[in-house]
């Protein structure tokens, strides 16, 4: 059994999107596969051998996605305390060195996307604030040095 991951009901859908979008890709190269090998010599044709290695790789990530899946909970939000920062806390901090203040959402490593604000509970900056409280400093380390957030506000959605 795989290592349980944890995730937003968005989170859980855009990968089953995903799985989805892969496994309509399946045939595609499954066709491509026949056709390559009615060329002939199979040990000449790079076409083939092209194609069988997109299968190959196709079919390695819809099984890390399928496990992914199988191992996925959805969290509920409602249940979890704000007093703390948790997985999906939407994390209000000031960064203690530059004055600037920023909103992070702590999301499973799967749902990480930078832009979005959304990081990690894995990244530096992620395992730094989790089981923070509101006024805590956090020290944390990155690969830059160091730095200090202080914990402004904690919210959930």
């Amino acid at each position: 059994m795989g290592k349980i991951a944890y995730f937003s009901k968005e989170g859980l859908e855009k990968l089953q999107k995903e799985l989805k979008e892969l496994r309509a890709e399946h045939p595609k190269i499954a066709q491509r596969i026949a056709e390559a090998r009615e060329l002939g010599d199979l040990s000449e044709n790079a076409e083939y051998h092209a194609a069988r290695e997109a299968m190959a790789l196709l079919e390695m990530k819809i099984a890390k996605l399928e496990e992914t899946l199988a191992n996925a909970r959805v969290l509920d939000e409602s249940d979890m305390d704000t007093d703390m920062v948790l997985i999906l806390s939407n994390v209000k901090v000031k960064n203690l060195d530059t004055g600037k203040e920023l909103v992070y959402t702590l999301v499973s490593p799967g749902e990480a996307d930078y832009k979005q604000n959304k990081i990690s509970i894995e990244s530096p900056i992620g395992k730094g604030l989790l089981r923070k409280k509101v006024g805590d400093i956090a020290e944390i380390e990155v690969p830059a040095g160091i730095m200090r957030f202080e914990i402004l506000e904690i919210t959930r959605g």
